[in-house]
Order: structure tokens, then sequence, then C-alpha cells
């Protein structure tokens, strides 16, 4: 069945309206495909959800919990939940699961148009996240300390076999990416005693701004992380450019930001950016195996997970030789 007879489905089994115009794919991230929709009632934004990360036994319940964050979230901050039917916001239609969002106006900034005030704001926001009250919510922290380093020569040996383009990039960084793969699981599990419930993504793609005014969007992230790896790791999104560099000024504007209603922070720096490796390799191996086919549903997911692969590598190493510079003005 071909995506707009879906979506038409979808609109006539939730009475959004009927369809009276083509949908257009939007940019919506990396791993999900979303449809801007005008129907007779409205307009809206689905989200129809990787089937491969549906398949994951977790993935239902994540997304479940994601979105009541994000409702609770939204008495806090300006937050866009999932819309709710029939006391759920996962909806299905032919074994395809959606999220369904209401229409909002507004634009993603670009790297070169972040300044330090939205830096400062974005911390402000930040902080309110971080002292908001979940436990309504009753939510498990399933973090575990027995997680084990990903097998990096498998994915080199598979990419060889595959002639991929980036196996020669990934073999000679295999040795780092052991090493930093090792010190950021033991740095996580030492900072996993203290934390709090976030967004979890919280970069610029994922905020849209009406003129001054920013709202948070895609929750899916959300979940249990320590603090302060949460405000460096969202600082930095916000303080890069285009070249990956990190603009000093915009990171302090983002950090004083968060201080005003947080005061005085105290932390160890090096072991929260060295904490801050994790989720970057987290997502090299995901791209890694969509762009070897062991995670992926057709050939535009395939490619993308072959750029990303390589975008993610240098990044990293970016992120390698920052992290000194920046533990210097945090200390400082």
């Amino acid at each position: 069945m071909s995506n707009i007879i879906q979506l038409e489905k979808l609109c006539n089994d939730f009475m959004l309206g009927e369809i009276v115009d083509v949908p257009v794919a939007v940019t919506g991230g990396f791993m999900h495909r979303m449809y801007a929709i005008q129907t007779t009632l409205g307009r809206y934004v689905v989200k129809a959800l990787n089937p491969e990360i549906m398949r994951r036994p977790t993935a239902m319940n994540n997304f479940i919990a994601s979105e009541r964050i994000a409702n609770v979230a939204a008495g806090y901050v300006s937050a866009l939940p999932a819309k709710m039917f029939k006391g759920t916001s996962i909806q299905e239609v032919d074994d395809q699961f959606y999220l369904i969002f209401d229409w909002i106006e507004g634009r993603v900034l670009k790297l070169d148009e972040i300044n330090t005030v939205h830096c400062g704001i974005i911390g402000g926001i930040l902080s309110d996240i971080h002292k908001a009250d979940f436990s309504e919510l009753v939510i498990v922290n399933n973090g575990s300390n027995d997680r084990q380093s990903t097998n990096w020569s498998f994915y080199l040996e598979k990419g060889r076999e595959s002639n991929a383009e980036w196996a020669n990039l990934l073999f000679e960084q295999i040795e780092n990416l052991h090493a930093w793969n090792k010190t950021a699981i033991a740095s996580t599990n030492l900072l996993s005693s203290e934390v709090v419930i976030s967004h979890g993504d919280l970069d610029p793609k994922n905020v849209m701004w009406n003129g001054d005014t920013p709202i948070l969007i895609d929750w899916e992230s959300a979940g249990y992380r320590n603090p302060k790896q949460d405000l460096i790791e969202t600082a930095m999104y916000w303080s890069e450019n285009e070249r990956g560099q990190i603009d000093r000024d915009k990171f302090s504007a983002f950090i004083a930001g968060y201080k005003k209603s947080q005061g005085t922070l105290q932390a160890n720096w090096a072991m929260t950016l060295a904490s801050g490796f994790l989720g970057k390799l987290d997502w090299l191996e995901y791209s890694l195996k969509r762009s070897l086919w062991i995670e992926c549903t057709d050939e535009e997911e395939q490619r993308m997970g072959t750029s990303q692969v390589t975008g993610t590598i240098h990044a990293i190493i970016r992120y390698a030789e920052t992290i000194a510079e920046v533990e210097e003005w945090l200390d400082h």
C-alpha cells in the first residue's frame, strides 16, 4: 500500500479530515519519515516511525514514555507532544506506526544564524526541564552498568567485504574508537547515580523558532540523563559552527543561561566530557548497521547510513580534539 493511501486511511481513522493536497515529505531527522498534510479540518505533521526501530523489543515502551514526558514538560516549557487518540500517542495503520502533530509555524535555525541570545534562552529552557517534576509518570530508569564496548572490528570486516566507502576511515580510527568507547562507558557508569529526566536530543534541529519564541519538538530520546553531561553536550550543539568548531562566547552564553536558575555548577568535567563520546558512538554503530543492511528498510536509508558513518567519525574526531579546551573553559 502506498504512503499516500496509508496517510489517507490514517486521516479517516482518526477524523483528521479529508486530504486536500498531496502530502509533502518534510525534514524529520535521520531516523523516521515525516509528511506535512493539509486536510479539510487543519494542517498536521505525521511522523512514520521507522519499522526497523519499532521491531526492537524496547521501542514501543520507549516511545510511549517519551510522549508522556513531552506532555508533562509542556507544563514547564513550550513543547510539542504528539496528539492523543483513545488515550495513546502512537497510532497504527496496516502495521505502520505513526505520531501525529498539529502544524506549528516556525523554522529551525541554521548554525550560522544562532547567536549568544539564542544560546542563553535554550540554556535557561534546559534548566527548566531539569528542574521539572516528572514524578507523576513513575518512569523506571532502565540504565545499565554492565554495558560492553562495541565490536568495531566486526563492522570493519563487513565493510571491507562490501567495499564500503568508509572502510579505510574506520580502519584508521578503530583503535581510537575502542579507547573512546571504553572510557565513555566507564565515565557514564560513574555518572549514573545523578540523573534527571530531560529531552535527550535538544540540538538546534529539534527547536522550532516562531520569532523569538522556541518550541521544543521531537521528544523521542527523552529519558534519564546525567544533568551535567546533558548540559555540556547540549551547550556544544548550540555553540558549534558549520565547520564543527565550538564558539566560546556561545558556549559561555548557554552555560550562563542554565546557571541563572541553577547557581554554581560543580562537576568532574573531564569525566563528564568523556561520557559524551557514548551517544556519538551509539549513532555511529546505528549508521554502520544501516549502511551494511543489518538494520535498514530501503536504499534511501542505506545511503543515509553510509553518509552518516563518514560524517559521524569525523565529528567524533573533532570532539576528541575539542574536549580538552572545553574542560579548561569550564574549570575557569
